[in-house]
């Protein structure tokens, strides 16, 4: 059964009176910020999704009031879920934060498990209610806009052709073993090869110094594509043979066997199209392949240029960041495809218009998401100014606007999205996806941004 509240007094409030001396400053403002019932009710009416007689019966679980406090610690301090159980049991600030109190502090494999059911919509629909409080108390007014895009990286490796080969038949030799395991061998044998797949990836890496070696590297990629078709006839041997058993097997075998079938139903596409652009590649000199696989493990990450020395390729997930006032983030967006930087700024209006009830005074973005229609659109909109620098040569009389105070001042506010960019980077975890999936990604950017906004509030209310 799912609660709102934990209860009201906990035994450790009163052997402790003075605990109010050790909280910091910031956290004592988060805490009075997230005391209140429409952020508790996002949280419960996401956990009563999960199965809607929760809401009558059942055992009393874990309340959504302690569920959104400990995500919100995880996130504002870039805990793990291992490192936020074990900092909560030791640390009486942390059990008064998070409601706990003197009882149990939930197993970190029940927090993952429940902030994974949640979904990104409930996380969104907190989202929404932080930029509300970020309205009501006068932090956020609406008078500014400004909108960047950046890469939040998914926890993959640097994709090779090679090692996702390699990867591939590491992960249909281990879920055919363990098919084995439960059904029994049979006639059919499984044979690992990964041993021999990790020595071709090495005499591939070794190979590819140099363009001498050309014949060498291709008759590598021959034998690893080999060991990886040979792997793949086994795995699907072994779900047929898996998909009969399962009539007659009992519950718990019935549920492994159900969840290796699903592992395999996703890797055997997955390893077919990465031996097909293998060979395209080594064999045929084809570099563009269309929608190429770039991990076994995060089939949904995406080869990212955004231009930078230091890193020209990314592998991850385009993210929009929408700011207000005081580093408000007042909306994000994880793109299932990368769309052009021109089609989101009038969408970003419509949503600044829709968050606050009125169109900005400024709206800034940079170069790339500048065109005369975007300009009309904001004046349409009521945006009395709007920055949006030409990029390339200007005419004199365009020139003539972008040097004018107010253009520079708005052009100087725009930067300090790329500073909160950074912050939500190595602050609040934006760097990199530890999530799986894309709906991971969309909770990890969700909770990252609400982790932002509670600070950013807490040091501007009085």
């Amino acid at each position: 059964m799912v609660r709102r509240r934990q209860r009201e007094r906990s035994l450790w409030e009163v052997v402790l009176p003075d605990a109010d001396k050790l909280w910091p400053a910031d956290l004592r403002r988060i805490d009075a910020l997230l005391d209140e019932d429409e952020a508790v009710e996002v949280i419960a009416q996401g956990l009563e999704a999960r199965w809607p007689a929760s809401r009558r019966r059942g055992r009393q679980g874990i309340s959504a009031e302690v569920v959104l406090r400990l995500l919100v610690l995880k996130h504002l301090y870039g805990l793990s879920y291992a490192a936020l159980e074990r900092e909560v049991r030791a640390n009486l600030v942390y059990r008064a934060f998070t409601r706990i109190g003197c009882d149990p502090v939930p197993d970190e494999k029940t927090i993952l498990k429940i902030a994974k059911a949640l979904g990104p919509q409930p996380i969104a629909a907190l989202h929404q209610r932080v930029v509300q409080l970020a309205v009501s108390t006068g932090v956020a007014k609406g008078r500014r806009l400004r909108i960047d895009t950046t890469v939040v990286e998914t926890n993959v490796h640097y994709p090779t052709d090679s090692s996702l080969l390699v990867d591939g038949v590491r992960v249909l030799t281990r879920t055919a073993k363990r098919i084995v395991k439960v059904i029994g061998a049979g006639p059919h044998h499984v044979r690992n090869r990964l041993r021999s797949a990790w020595h071709r990836g090495l005499e591939i890496t070794r190979a590819a110094r140099s363009v001498k070696t050309q014949a060498t590297l291709q008759r590598s990629y021959r034998r690893l594509m080999a060991a990886g078709r040979a792997t793949m006839r086994e795995a699907q041997t072994l779900n047929r043979r898996a998909r009969q058993h399962v009539g007659r097997a009992d519950l718990w075998q019935r549920a492994e066997l159900e969840a290796l079938q699903q592992t395999l139903r996703s890797t055997l596409p997955l390893m077919h199209r990465v031996i097909e652009q293998t060979s395209r590649r080594v064999f045929g000199g084809d570099t563009h392949v269309a929608e190429k696989v770039l991990s076994i493990f995060e089939p949904h990450t995406e080869a990212i240029r955004k231009g930078k020395i230091a890193k020209p390729t990314e592998f991850g997930k385009l993210v929009t960041i929408q700011e207000a006032e005081h580093q408000i983030v007042t909306a994000y967006a994880v793109h299932d495809q990368r769309p052009a930087d021109v089609t989101l700024w009038a969408p970003a209006l419509d949503l600044h218009e829709q968050t606050f009830g009125r169109a900005p005074e400024l709206a800034a973005a940079d170069r790339g998401f500048t065109s005369a229609a975007n300009e009309e659109a904001a004046k349409q909109r009521g945006v009395r100014r709007v920055v949006l620098p030409r990029p390339g040569h200007c005419p004199p009389e365009r020139r003539a606007v972008e040097r004018q105070r107010w253009f520079r001042r708005g052009q100087r506010w725009r930067v300090g999205c790329e500073g909160r960019i950074s912050v939500l980077k190595r602050r609040f975890g934006l760097r990199r996806c530890l999530y799986h999936g894309h709906d991971g990604v969309q909770r990890w950017v969700g909770l990252g941004v609400i982790a932002n906004n509670l600070v950013a509030i807490a040091k501007a209310s009085p």
